[in-house]
């Protein structure tokens, strides 16, 4: 059952002049309870970002305020809500208030790390790889799921074709 609390499960790694932001939907039981964005060891999103050249060593979940210094950030759409999405009350994911703190931080690029995450927020189908919207400056990316309940849809191509993009607007900061 997924757990309603009166803060935020994860607190957002947000601050203006980032070149890109990572949202998924909502931390899972695991990252609940270490407190750490993508703690499950079966979820290939630390793996997947040092593959693609986001940052320079593998790190451990625990080790995710370090991604700040590498102009990369995490949020979520359900910040006071955690489980599998499909265990998620309707009224979890809020669309206005991810888009308000993209627009307050307004990093250079918003990577969804998921189908569902981006069709959440933007209200309908997407396809992987760079998206022909923004939200404000902000382009939009969406990645191919790393949690290991979604493997059957994983692709590490359009996580380094992420990578290539980050490093050319983090050149370019």
């Amino acid at each position: 059952m997924p757990r309603r609390t009166e803060r935020h499960v994860l607190p957002d790694l947000l601050q203006p002049g980032l070149a890109l932001v990572f949202c998924g939907t909502a931390a899972g039981k695991r990252s609940a309870t270490e407190r750490a964005y993508y703690a499950h060891p079966g979820n290939l999103f630390w793996r997947a970002l040092f593959e693609a050249g986001l940052t320079p060593r593998l790190l451990a979940p625990a080790e995710y305020p370090q991604l700040l210094g590498y102009g990369i950030g995490l949020t979520d759409l359900a910040k006071r809500h955690s489980g599998n999405d499909d265990e998620l009350p309707r009224d979890a994911f809020d669309v206005p208030a991810l888009f308000a703190r993209i627009e307050r931080h307004a990093p250079r690029l918003l990577a969804f790390t998921s189908k569902n995450a981006a069709r959440s927020a933007l209200g309908h189908a997407v396809s992987y790889g760079p998206q022909d919207e923004t939200l404000g400056n902000t382009r939009l990316f969406v990645l191919p799921s790393p949690s290991g309940q979604a493997r059957g849809h994983w692709d590490i191509g359009s996580w380094q074709a992420l990578g290539e993009l980050y490093r050319t607007l983090h050149a370019n900061g």
